[in-house]
């Protein structure tokens, strides 16, 4: 029995037979009729073509509308028309006899209403005349191959379509008819393949010399020979009566029994077209008899060899070709009829045929899983139908105890099946490896979740394979397939510290790393030297969190990571990149806690600080300060007491506490630091603190000379000494007459005061305060001298003002001024006088004047006197602000005092000028007016 009949059988193409487009009045149409005479066909571009025996070539476009030209003036005998090009190979002859010629035709491209012939040449080689039994053409338009009946090949090189960028050569010569050309393209190496009716060669065109190969010792018949596509590998396939052929351009490969007598083949999508004569009918001879010219009955099956079934299988009368266009093929017949076959859907496929899930599966259920993947994969079953397949294979191998290949079918379904499905089936101690297997897999195609990572790093420690475990989580950062962080929990919690430790820093999970380093493995050297290596921000939340712990381990070191975190920081290892040209620094007041315990190595850093960085954070002074005086108030060697005394001095001496006085002076009381309180207070201004500090100490002298230093900017000093020294039963009447003198020299309390302060000291006798009391006595015993001097002297005054302005209101005024008070040139008539006695040129005085009723030189005094006289007058009105201040006032008698000298309780009438039209009232006015101007001026 022949192979192929144990191959299954299937209906995946419906047949039909082409028809006419449908009238207008939606009559059934007639079948499509060819037009006769039809001698070669071939297809592409879109349209199917032909040619007849009465030298025109047909074009069939889909819509079915016929078109054609007349190509030769006898026949044309082949057609190749090119699927990426719009060029079309023809040969055919124009004269009796053997002389056949080759036109390369434009299609894309008129001549006269037909395709543009760009190409004509003889086909026959050299002299001989011969009849051409094949053609065909290479795709890329540089290679045309034509095949003789005499076993001659000829080959065109270069631009097909030019006569001048080509090269024709005889390629190949035999005894036997050339019945089949194929052009094989891989990469940039052309093969051309040939086939005589007795043997097989491939040549090598991309070489010189074209070297050949022959591949077998036997050939096929006319139209019996095609190329794979890409699926067979580019195959050549070669049909003879009892097996088909395939080979490679260097060996022969595998071969089918498919009896019978072959007349066409094709390939087709992945499918072996075969139309052969039917059994029952004798075969005629392998050249001249194939072209079957009988009305014997043929058949055409379609091969998938792949899968090793029979697509579709049937009988046609009379096969002319059989052609490929718009997805479907097209059978032609010699009654002018064309069938199309239009290849299923895989769904209708599978329905049609009842193959379907219900026929997989019935296959797997016989155990035929390897048929029926094959078969879903051919016929492109979806992927949900290909996992049901694979599922259920690994669920028959599982239950056979085959859990090694289980778990490979079960690997082909990651991605649809559910993994938990997988997982449960071998949580076994026992299948463990295989349970690895599949986790491996999920991860390298990023299906995995946290939970698988966990179960998969698990799986490796249980097994203890560091090798694997390593090749895991040492894959390279574009490849990496898990969650890291669940990796790191995982390992770590395993005890894998190293391997935790390598995915933490590999993957710049800082805080695991150093959380490993610091809690598990207890290497803080390396752990601070990886600080070192991040980036500033990373490396100053680090520095904080863990600060305290490396400073108790490692202080030295982690002293100088901090100093240079808060000065200058630069990745040791460059993390910050090439573009980071200027260091940062942090705030160093926030890393003062972490030397908790290390006072040492904190008085180093905060000194370090002040030294490198003058605008360090005010907390870093103070904490230096409270640190040094600490050191101070402690320390028992004198000379390094004195030098740490001087260091915190030259500290607060730094004008760093200014906006801190209270803190700093604070500090200084805490630790009894009495050069830091005193030099603060004198900073602070607060002498009487001063002060204060040396009357509790009963330092006397220090007393004086501080009322003797600031004494100036604050006079109540001196009575507090007075009465600081008052109240001392010591016998101190050498500092209190110091105090006296300069009480006395400055006027500072009143005689009165004096004594009674005095009074409540027993050891200050009278002859304490004799000499003070003396002076104090003649001093007013001179002022009062003086003022009764000054009394006279302002009665005498005001009796000759009061006889001046008599004397003006009953006295004529005589104008002697002989000079005017502006230019002081002879004054000279029109002039103006004044009562006050100046006198002015009247151009003068009306260039200087601004006012007519005002003597300009002296209004400005008198202005003055009115603006002293305008703000007494504002100040009087001032009634119930005096009320209010009398009430708050403590001292009510001073504030009566204040506005009693502003004048609020005097009654003050201010005369003002009058326009003209003056009267005696007017003339008296002006003269009380004039008499205290004088009077101001006179004072």
């Amino acid at each position: 029995m022949a192979a192929y009949l144990q191959w299954r059988r299937f209906v995946f193409f419906d047949r039909e037979t082409v028809r006419e487009p449908s009238g207008q009045d939606g009559a059934g149409a007639k079948p499509f009729a060819l037009p006769p005479g039809i001698t070669v066909c071939d297809s592409g571009r879109g349209s199917l073509v032909f040619g007849d025996i009465l030298c025109g070539i047909w074009f069939l476009p889909r819509s079915l509308q016929l078109s054609s030209f007349q190509a030769y003036k006898l026949r044309v005998t082949h057609l190749y028309q090119l699927k990426q090009h719009s060029i079309l190979v023809s040969i055919g002859e124009d004269e009796e006899g053997i002389n056949p010629l080759v036109k390369v035709w434009n299609l894309e491209k008129r001549d006269g209403g037909n395709p543009l012939c760009t190409r004509i040449f003889p086909a026959i080689p050299g002299n001989k005349p011969t009849v051409v039994s094949c053609l065909t053409v290479h795709e890329n338009l540089n290679f045309m191959a034509i095949g003789f009946a005499d076993g001659s090949v000829v080959l065109t090189k270069g631009d097909i379509t030019r006569d001048r960028h080509s090269k024709t050569q005889i390629l190949h010569e035999g005894s036997y008819p050339v019945t089949g050309l194929a052009f094989r393209q891989s990469g940039k190496t052309t093969h051309l393949f040939v086939v005589t009716t007795e043997n097989i060669q491939s040549y090598m065109l991309s070489v010189k010399d074209y070297p050949h190969l022959e591949l077998d010792t036997h050939g096929c018949g006319l139209r019996c020979s095609s190329l794979s596509d890409p699926s067979q590998d580019l195959q050549f396939i070669v049909a003879g009566n009892e097996c088909v052929y395939l080979y490679q351009p260097d060996e022969r490969g595998p071969c089918f029994a498919f009896e019978g007598q072959k007349l066409i083949v094709h390939w087709y999508r992945g499918y072996l077209i075969i139309v052969s004569k039917d059994r029952k009918t004798s075969p005629k001879s392998e050249f001249a008899g194939n072209e079957a010219q009988n009305s014997d009955k043929q058949v055409l099956n379609i091969y998938d060899l792949c899968n090793k079934f029979i697509a579709y299988s049937s009988v046609f009368d009379d096969i002319v070709d059989v052609l490929a266009e718009w997805g479907s093929l097209y059978v032609l017949t010699r009654d002018g009829k064309i069938h199309v076959l239009q290849e299923k859907d895989t769904q209708t496929k599978l329905e049609a045929c009842k193959f379907g899930f219900l026929f997989v599966f019935a296959l797997c259920l016989k155990n035929l899983f390897e048929m029926a993947i094959n078969l879903a994969k051919s016929h492109h079953l979806d992927s949900d139908g290909l996992s049901e397949i694979f599922r259920q294979y690994g669920d028959h191998l599982y239950n056979k105890g085959n859990h090694d290949g289980a778990i490979q079918q079960y690997i082909r379904t990651i991605g649809k099946l559910e993994p938990s499905y997988v997982i449960r089936k071998f949580l076994d101690a026992q299948r463990i490896h295989n349970l690895t297997a599949y986790l491996q897999m999920l991860h390298l195609q990023s299906l995995a979740n946290a939970d698988h990572t966990t179960l998969l790093l698990n799986c490796y420690t249980k097994l203890k394979d560091s090798s694997k475990l390593e090749e895991f989580i040492k894959t390279s950062e574009s490849e990496v397939h898990f969650d890291v962080e669940t990796a790191i929990k995982v390992l770590r919690q395993a005890g894998y510290y190293s391997h935790a430790v390598y995915l933490a820093e590999k993957h710049e999970h800082h805080e695991w790393y150093l959380k490993i380093q610091l809690e598990d493995i207890k290497n803080y050297q390396e752990a601070l030297h990886y600080i070192g290596k991040l980036p500033f921000e990373q490396a100053e939340s680090n520095m904080k969190r863990y600060g305290k712990i490396l400073m108790h381990h490692v202080p030295n070191e982690t002293t100088e990571l901090l100093k240079i975190l808060c000065t200058d920081y630069r990745p040791s290892g460059g993390n910050e990149g090439p573009g980071m040209l200027e260091g940062k620094k942090t705030n160093s007041e926030e890393f003062i806690p972490v030397f908790a315990n290390n006072s040492r190595e904190l008085k180093a850093f905060l000194e370090h600080m002040t030294e490198v960085q003058a605008d360090s954070p005010q907390g870093v002074y103070d904490t230096l300060l409270e640190l040094r005086l600490q050191n101070w108030a402690h320390e028992q060697d004198e000379q390094i007491k004195e030098k740490l005394h001087n260091e915190a001095l030259t500290l607060l001496k730094s004008g760093r506490f200014k906006t801190v006085f209270d803190k700093a002076l604070v500090l200084c009381q805490m630790h009894s630091f009495k050069d830091g309180v005193l030099y603060l207070y004198e900073q602070g201004k607060l002498f009487q603190q001063i002060m204060h500090y040396h009357m509790q100490n009963e330092q006397y002298k220090k007393v004086i000379e501080v009322c003797e230093l600031y004494g100036d900017q604050e006079a109540c000093l001196w009575e507090q000494a007075l009465g600081y020294f008052a109240r001392k039963e010591e016998n101190c009447k050498e500092y209190i007459a110091a105090v006296l003198k300069h009480i006395e020299n400055k006027n500072l309390m009143p005689p009165l005061l004096v004594v009674q302060t005095l009074a409540h000291n027993s050891t200050a006798t009278l002859s304490v305060i004799k000499d003070y009391l003396v002076n104090k006595l003649q001093k007013q015993s001179r002022q009062i001298e003086q003022d009764e001097q000054r009394i006279q002297k302002y009665r005498e005054e005001t009796t000759r003002i009061r006889l001046e302005i008599q004397e003006l209101k009953a006295s004529p005024k005589i104008f002697q001024k002989t000079k005017c008070s502006i230019c002081t040139s002879a004054l000279e008539l029109p002039s103006v006088h004044f009562l006050c006695g100046h006198s002015f040129h009247q151009h003068c005085f009306e260039s200087y004047s601004e006012s007519d009723s005002e003597c300009p030189t002296c209004m400005p005094e008198n202005r003055k006197v009115m603006d002293m006289i305008r703000a007494q007058e504002q100040k009087r009105d001032l009634h119930d602000q005096f009320q209010h201040q009398l009430k708050c006032s403590n001292d009510g008698f001073s504030v009566v005092a204040d506005y009693f000298g502003r004048g609020v309780f005097n009654k003050l009438t201010l005369i003002t000028d009058l326009p003209s039209g003056k009267t005696a009232t007017t003339i008296e006015a002006g003269l009380q007016r004039e008499l205290l101007i004088h009077t101001k001026r006179s004072t």
